[in-house]
């Protein structure tokens, strides 16, 4: 796959195992960082629009649910 036609998804995992090779624990430290205040851009990234917009559904019906068990 040529540079040009690289998508962003492997621009970002390539990025991100290079830092992990130069600076393994400052990446831990990042780590550690990211669970405590979570990182929605990650998230989205991963799922996708599709995975993120199911995740957004079922939440909703959770909390309609939840609501509605509650009330």
């Amino acid at each position: 796959m040529s540079e040009s036609k690289e998508t962003p998804e492997r621009t970002r995992e390539k990025l991100r195992q290079e830092e992990l090779k130069r600076n393994p624990t400052g990446n831990m430290n990042d780590a550690f960082n990211r669970t405590e205040s979570g990182n929605l851009a990650d998230l989205v990234g991963s799922l996708g629009w599709k995975g993120f917009g199911i995740l957004i559904l079922v939440i909703v019906i959770g909390f309609v649910l939840v609501s509605r068990f509650f009330k």
